[in-house]
């Protein structure tokens, strides 16, 4: 349902996201394909606005962790290739099938599964393996002395009846982590997972159509690793140092507006606990904007938002609807002015540091009461609530 109350909100610019898919696709190469990464709402973002730009830019896969996921996307008229990089129940094969929705196998359990369930319907499922070369959570197990039963298990899922295997990818740990320690491992999982691709190749006698590894640190730095198809996430959305030194943008910008302001004495507690007390007169301003909507209250105290006469400090711990602003030198900032929480003005890359985070966590905590705005062609074109009503 649309939103009419102007209180806490993001702003989703479905202009810079094509940006960044274009400025992606520059470094990759047009003969490399482009898998946009949407699960978990692409990460808070909606993943049905942002997979419709991707699907009009050209993009061509789209991955998503749960057949729910596939299935939203599917009902809203999504109909580029989309990947399940997450289990799926033997008994949704049909509708796997039915929605040309391809699933990762990441053991022979699982390809019997699929492949039992397929041959019960009479039809064919379309599939990318996965290998195991050092994340070490899912896919075929083929480090060291491992290496020949992997293969091997690879090459019985391809000859399983009712299954397709289309491709076969693996991920990457540490590719977006300094150091030589991090370059040799992302270097000894690469090699390791082509050598893989080789020898399955070579036995079963034919090429995988997609062989797919390239995470955002990969893309941004070990262009190697590109193969048929590179899936960046938080590079596609603007954040982290690769998508500064690559230019990109900002998808997200988080919005809140001052309800209320209040001038306080100095030794006046602020907050929960009062681990905040003011050591002057002090204006502060609360805003509706919380930890249930999304603003982690290990930041309590820590962190600044911007306002229009720049930054200013969060007061206090956060409470579930609302936190205190200290806007004591800021007199531009009134009842009604608008502070940005994240965005173009006040980095999402900081302020998940003093979280002790990464970016992904902040945009997907923005809680489903949050109003999201699209923006394109740098007008509204649509206003999203979650709310059940």
């Amino acid at each position: 349902m649309e939103s009419t109350l102007r209180r806490t909100w993001s702003e989703i610019n479905l202009d810079a996201l094509k940006f960044n898919y274009e400025k992606i696709r520059e470094k990759t190469g047009k003969g490399v394909k482009f898998l946009g990464v949407v699960k978990a709402d692409a990460y808070g973002h909606g993943s049905i606005a942002v997979a419709k730009t991707l699907e009009e830019s050209g993009a061509d896969y789209l991955a998503v962790s749960s057949i729910d996921e596939a299935m939203e996307l599917r009902v809203n008229d999504i109909k580029m290739p989309i990947l399940i990089l997450g289990h799926t129940p033997k008994e949704q094969v049909q509708r796997l099938i039915k929605y040309n929705i391809t699933q990762a196998v990441t053991c022979r359990a699982k390809a019997v599964e699929y492949s039992e369930e397929a041959v019960k319907i009479g039809g064919t499922l379309k599939v990318h393996i996965k290998v195991d070369t050092g994340m070490s959570r899912l896919g075929y197990l083929c480090e060291g002395n491992f290496f020949d039963n992997g293969v091997k298990g690879i090459c019985e899922a391809i000859n399983m009846q009712g299954l397709y295997a289309e491709g076969i990818f693996t991920h990457f740990a540490v590719a977006d982590e300094e150091g030589d320690e991090n370059l040799e491992y992302t270097k000894h999982q690469f090699k390791l997972f082509t050598d893989v691709c080789s020898e399955v190749e070579r036995r079963v006698g034919r090429r995988f159509e997609i062989k797919h590894c390239a995470n955002t640190g990969a893309v941004a730095r070990f262009p190697e690793t590109y193969l048929d198809m590179v899936r960046p996430g938080l590079l596609l959305y603007g954040y982290g140092e690769f998508a500064k030194e690559m230019g990109l943008k900002p998808v997200m910008t988080l919005k809140t507006t001052v309800s209320t302001i209040k001038v306080y004495p100095e030794g006046t507690k602020i907050s929960y606990g009062g681990i905040y007390v003011t050591d002057k007169t002090t204006r502060i301003g609360v805003l509706p904007y919380g930890y249930a909507d999304g603003f982690l209250r290990c930041l309590s105290n820590k962190c600044t938002l911007m306002t229009s006469d720049g930054p200013a400090p969060i007061r206090g711990k956060i409470c579930m609807d609302m936190c205190m602003l200290d806007i004591t030198d800021k007199p531009g900032v009134e009842v009604g002015s608008e502070i940005e929480i994240f965005g173009e003005k006040n980095s999402i890359d900081e302020l998940s540091k003093t979280a002790g985070t990464i970016p992904y966590e902040l945009t997907c905590s923005v809680s489903k009461r949050v109003p999201r705005e699209y923006i394109k062609n740098g007008e509204v074109i649509g206003r999203e609530l979650m709310l059940r009503m």
